[in-house]
């Protein structure tokens, strides 16, 4: 497409995606997760946008405990990273982490077209969406804030609505008003209506123009986040926190007159919950969704998802099961979103479980939790080619690593030695130690810990 201005794809990858425990977690959230198929929600998105959107101009605003893990999201497709990730050090909602992003593009052009979308929705249509795409980037060069409204099928009380007016172009309308989420005999109304759309979270926009609308709408916000050290991309919590914590529709596209709607009827869903999931997936002949080692009798209309472990089912109709190496959700299918409430709980009693998975990424690779107990714990790393991690140790306790693939540097006070497959080192007490995996193929260590008695 040509177009007067560079157009920019915008992705918010934050949030934790609490409704998808135990899959989605907050260090791990939904975004990261391959639910279905080889990609992760924010990979597939990326692929969907790719036909259309230039990707040298993507930029992913997320929280600072998922830049590097989003990266390598980033570069397993294809798409490098440098430069392209703006992290939060805390989440203060959707305006100001596009407000964010907008000051950092602003920086390198005079004015652009943001394309803003999560990171964490699908869409099944991907033709029509490429097309109305089109049309909202011309809608946008004509000054108009466009946000897609997703035409309903059914009375969904789990969205807010926009309520379309008059036609503008393109098949857009302008936007009477923005309205919570409605109470089932409501949004009946607004389905019969015809003229009331799902909100999707999806917006395009001239930059110039929205800033100018928050410096009407809400100035404060645009001027705290202008005093922000933006040279640098990397800003404190405590000034971070100082932000209003507000969405862009409510510092913006509830009072601006500039805001228009259209209609888009391309197969979306948020994934909000097992439900969105289940209904938005393929079924089989038995209505299932099923994905892992699982063998099923007389099972219909389920979502069952497994990962580590075999799962059976028989005689159940209408449910969600979703195994993982440290916790297992089983629930009917229309209350599964309940589990929000789970994993409060799972917080208040300091459950490790509501945060982390027993595999935990980094920079340098994977940590799997093998086994733990109070007298020793046994762990696995996976370093990928080129990166290192750093081991410390203390006088209370033994280490033990066993090279099981690959080879590792083991560098201790600048002194280093290799260690084959099958060959294993017992680390020095109160030491700093670097493993390095030099290899092109990912280093595999399991590390043993034992306390002291």
């Amino acid at each position: 497409m040509k177009n007067k201005l560079n157009v920019y794809p915008i992705l918010l990858a934050g949030g934790s995606g609490t409704r998808l425990w135990p899959l989605s977690r907050q260090l791990h959230p939904k975004q990261l997760v391959k639910f279905i198929g080889e990609d992760s929600l924010i990979q597939s998105t990326i692929k969907r946008l790719t036909p259309t959107l230039n990707m040298e101009n993507i930029r992913i605003v997320c929280g600072k405990d998922h830049v590097y893990e989003i990266a390598r999201h980033m570069e397993e497709i294809g798409i490098p990273a440098e430069k392209k990730i703006l992290a939060e050090p805390c989440g203060r909602n959707t305006a100001p982490a596009i407000l964010l992003a907008m000051l950092q593009v602003i920086k390198e052009e005079n004015d652009a077209v943001l394309c803003v979308f999560p990171a964490d929705h699908v869409i099944r249509d991907e033709g029509l969406f490429h097309e109305r795409l089109e049309s909202a980037i011309k809608l946008a060069e004509m000054g108009y804030i466009v946000t897609f409204g997703i035409t309903p099928h059914y009375p969904e009380t789990g969205y807010g609505y926009i309520e379309g007016a008059g036609e503008i172009a393109f098949g857009a309308l302008s936007v009477k008003r923005f309205v919570e989420k409605p109470d089932l005999k409501t949004a009946e109304q607004y389905v019969d209506a015809g003229n009331y759309f799902w909100n999707s979270g999806m917006f395009t926009f001239k930059a110039s123009v929205m800033i100018q609308e928050l410096g009407v709408h809400h100035a404060e916000l645009l001027d705290k986040m202008k005093q922000l050290p933006l040279e640098g991309a990397s800003f404190s919590l405590k000034d971070y926190r100082q932000l209003p914590n507000i969405s862009i529709d409510y510092a913006v596209m509830e009072k601006t007159d500039k805001a228009a709607v259209l209609p888009s009827d391309f197969g979306w869903s948020d994934i909000g919950s097992w439900k969105s999931l289940y209904d938005f997936t393929p079924k089989d002949t038995n209505g299932n969704v099923i994905e892992g080692d699982v063998i099923s009798e007389n099972t219909q209309n389920s979502l069952i998802m497994g990962h580590e472990r075999l799962i059976a089912t028989n005689k159940i109709k209408n449910m969600v099961v979703v195994e993982t190496p440290d916790a297992v959700f089983v629930s009917d299918l229309e209350n599964s979103r309940d589990v929000k409430s789970i994993v409060e709980k799972l917080k208040e009693k300091g459950r490790k479980e509501y945060q982390e998975h027993k595999t935990s990424h980094h920079l340098w690779g994977t940590l799997t939790v093998l086994e733990a107990t109070l007298d020793f714990s046994i762990v696995r790393r996976n370093i990928y080619p080129g990166s290192e991690c750093e081991i410390k140790t203390d006088g209370s306790t033994g280490k033990h690593l066993i090279v099981i693939k690959g080879v590792a540097k083991s560098t201790i006070n600048n002194r280093s030695t290799f260690f084959n497959a099958g060959q294993s080192l017992v680390l020095p007490e109160n030491e700093m130690v670097i493993l390095e995996n030099t290899g092109d193929e990912s280093l595999v260590v399991i590390g043993v810990k034992t306390t002291s008695t």
